[in-house]
């Protein structure tokens, strides 16, 4: 009975590590949808960082957090890609956490963000 218990809290404790992260999306599976329209993205690094470059297409999360269900799809499916600085920044999550609260259930990370992004030769945007 002991280990059972033992098992059931380490499991639990275990998942709880996982809570809150997302699954990643590479580079070049982010760009085939973004090619096919099949992805929202959207850039939390800020809207000055926005205007100076972001990945084509991106929505700024600074300028629509305040009514961010708007800009999302209707389809609660539909692909959501969030992304920030680089593999260790963790500000994605602010965008992603949204989207899961408002019932997105396809919800990803470019852990890679902008400066995998760049550092790739990808095309970027700039804002006005």
């Amino acid at each position: 009975m002991k280990k059972l218990f033992a098992l059931f809290a380490a499991t639990l404790i275990a998942g709880s590590a996982f809570a809150g992260e997302f699954p990643d999306i590479s580079i070049a599976d982010l760009k085939k949808a973004i090619a096919d329209k099949k992805v929202t993205v959207v850039d939390v690094m800020g809207s000055n960082s926005y205007k100076a470059k972001h990945v084509p297409g991106a929505i700024d999360f600074a300028a629509v957090k305040a009514d961010f269900a708007k800009a999302l799809p209707a389809d609660k499916n539909a692909l959501v890609v969030a992304y920030c600085g680089g593999p260790s920044c963790k500000a994605y999550q602010a965008a992603a956490n949204a989207a899961e609260k408002l019932g997105y259930k396809n919800i990803k990370h470019l852990s890679a963000g902008i400066s995998g992004w760049v550092a790739a030769g990808e095309k970027t945007e700039k804002a006005n």
